[in-house]
């Protein structure tokens, strides 16, 4: 007698091997309070602060801080003797992934952003707008960790390739301070309901919640309109875009490391998407 046995997703043997390498190596509570540490100091920290911090022998931060370095949660580099300690932005999103893989997590929400600004105003770009939305994105070039481009685009490119009812503009004050696109990631019939975006907010209006409300009429017009995934890549450094897009519903699918470089140096990029809730 045969028993049907239910269809149960597993996860690849090899994908299971290399969260279990994380996991173990995070079951040490010193590591955990070093790799926070460090997480938390962009620019980088010294093992001999590292040590004073968490209270433990030099001997013993080194060998904890290697472990770190080992599976690479961080990196390391030497400046004269000291050792500085930076995180490995690639994990600051792999790590969250491998935890949602692991519990089953990484299937469709349908969650919107919520407590979005009073005072900013979303509406739909006008011609008017075109200077104030390529002056936002060179803002955007300017921090190195936004997109690949190195230029502005073309008003004439961006018009052409961006779907015509998915541009949107945030105004706060009556000056225009951010904007969001879709474009189509194929003219193939079959995907016509799939699309990239973008997001960009001007460089002195960050933090205030205008991403939240670009990113709000987004993906409720995406819905509207019966676009079922949204889709986009993000700096693995540019860890506030990230958790803005989860925020609206959109999931880590992976890491794409070393995916292409920028000014000579290679970057890895998180592939999100949001996929909507009727379908």
């Amino acid at each position: 007698m045969s028993i049907a046995l239910p269809q149960v997703k597993t996860l690849p043997a090899g994908e299971a091997a290399t969260y279990a390498e994380w996991f173990a190596c995070l079951a040490e509570p010193v590591r955990v309070r070093l790799l926070h540490a460090v997480a938390t100091s962009p620019k980088g920290i010294t093992v001999g602060v590292l040590t004073r911090i968490i209270g433990t022998s030099q001997s013993t931060t080194s060998h904890h801080v290697r472990k770190l370095a080992d599976v690479g949660f961080v990196h390391l580099r030497k400046e004269g003797t000291a050792t500085i300690v930076t995180v490995n932005e690639a994990c600051c999103s792999g790590l969250p992934h491998a935890a949602d893989a692991v519990m089953g997590l990484l299937t469709p929400r349908s969650a919107y952003p919520d407590n979005l600004p009073d005072d900013v105003t979303v509406r739909a770009l006008r011609s008017k707008d075109w200077p104030a939305v390529r002056r936002i994105y060179r803002e955007g070039i300017e921090t190195g960790i936004a997109t690949f481009e190195t230029t502005v685009p073309s008003r004439a490119s961006l018009d052409a390739k961006w779907l015509p009812d998915h541009r949107w503009v945030a105004e706060l004050d009556g000056e225009v301070v951010g904007w969001t696109a879709a474009t189509p990631v194929s003219t193939r019939d079959c995907y016509a309901g799939v699309a990239e975006t973008s997001i960009y907010v001007a460089g002195g209006h960050r933090g205030r919640g205008i991403g939240k409300a670009l990113l709000h009429k987004q993906v409720t017009a995406a819905d509207e309109a019966g676009i079922w995934t949204l889709q986009t890549a993000i700096f693995t450094e540019n860890r506030a875009s990230i958790a803005l897009h989860h925020s609206a519903g959109y999931r880590t699918v992976g890491i794409r490391e070393r995916i292409a470089q920028l000014n000579g140096r290679w970057h890895d990029t998180a592939l999100i998407e949001r996929r909507s809730p009727t379908c």
